[in-house]
């Protein structure tokens, strides 16, 4: 079951982030071919949040699909409770914390990092350098257009290209049958030679309207605005974090020991709400569920923000809201354990 509910959130996880890169591929952010790269980094940097809730996700529907299907009540009769299940879920909350330890000191700072150098080095190319055969793609700041049937990979050349350009007041078009890219030595500038083709320039209807036919035509491409490369501050390495006294690395630090100390806390509240009455189903259980999970992640989320911005204490900020979780969920779990039901001054009967 765990497996499963990994599976369907990384498929989800993974075809948002495909559909956003293919845009940015598609723009000439990036070239097509480091997609799948990109994904796979951002995978990884998102596996120490994704693994909690998979957790959480699979304890609830586990034991709720017993409770509707009469299981627990047989081995409730057979003198096994809730407390029963404690120690086996107590080795899964130590397996997958284990995991997202590694994944948030160590390999999500890592893949943050590489992605982000990637990225940026992709960004701060040239503007043709995200041609995408078959895409008309805009420069930068779109004054020009690109068009390239194909891309012959063995002869390292485009095929039938389309280049539209704007400026000082005149519009230029010139298309080739064939065109390279080199760097002028000297210079460092990147030239696009196109070959075997016509070049329009002029504004149409003026009759200083030109059309040139030309062998070999050097078009120069505008470099793209440097974007410095400082790794954002999820991206550094751990004993940076750690030693650093600035409240946004403090605030990352206790992020990322956050996301551990979640895991049993959500265990917790996952025996107590997985619950189902035949009568009633598991869906008022689930909601509640959730609920409870994002109120919980959130105020975590907001009080990291507050963190970084100096405005809380890093010793009591994150802790006061793990402690008060946390006496929720044992409170839940001592509830549930001698079945009453979770809170009974308000009359609500989660489960119940």
């Amino acid at each position: 079951m765990s497996g499963a509910v990994t599976l369907v959130i990384l498929t989800i996880f993974l075809v948002v982030r495909m559909l956003g890169f293919l845009r940015d591929a598609a723009q000439g952010d990036i070239p097509v071919e480091s997609v799948l790269v990109l994904v796979a980094l951002k995978l990884v940097s998102y596996l120490d949040v994704i693994l909690p809730l998979m957790l959480y996700i699979a304890i609830l529907m586990v034991l709720g699909r017993w409770h509707r299907d009469n299981e627990i009540t047989v081995l409730s009769a057979c003198g096994i409770g809730l407390t029963g299940f404690v120690r086996p879920v107590a080795v899964l909350v130590l397996i997958i914390g284990g995991i997202v330890a590694l994944f948030s000191f160590y390999l999500t700072p890592l893949s943050v990092s590489a992605g982000f150098k990637i990225e940026q080095q992709y960004r701060n190319r040239n503007e043709v350098s995200g041609i995408i055969p078959g895409v008309f793609v805009e420069t930068k700041k779109g004054r020009g257009v690109y068009f390239v049937e194909r891309f012959d990979r063995d002869a390292s050349r485009y095929e039938n290209v389309f280049v539209y350009k704007s400026s000082f007041g005149k519009e230029g078009v010139v298309v080739s049958k064939y065109a390279y890219q080199r760097t002028d030595e000297l210079t460092g500038d990147d030239f696009l030679v196109l070959q075997n083709g016509t070049r329009y320039e002029g504004n149409p209807g003026a009759p200083d309207y030109r059309i040139i036919d030309y062998e070999s035509y050097a078009l120069r491409i505008e470099p793209r605005n440097r974007i410095p490369t400082t790794v954002p501050i999820k991206g550094r390495s751990t004993p940076l974090v750690y030693n650093s006294d600035h409240p946004q690395m403090i605030g990352e630090w206790h992020w990322r020991i956050a996301k551990v100390v979640v895991i049993p806390i959500l265990a917790l509240f996952a025996l107590s709400l997985s619950y189902v009455s035949p009568r009633q189903g598991r869906v008022t259980n689930m909601l509640f569920a959730f609920l409870i999970y994002f109120i919980y992640t959130n105020l975590l989320g907001f009080s990291v923000a507050l963190l970084k911005k100096g405005r809380l204490d890093g010793e009591v900020g994150l802790w006061s809201v793990h402690g008060v979780f946390l006496v929720i969920a044992l409170y839940f779990f001592y509830r549930r354990s001698r079945n009453l039901s979770l809170v009974p001054r308000l009359g609500l009967r989660f489960g119940a």
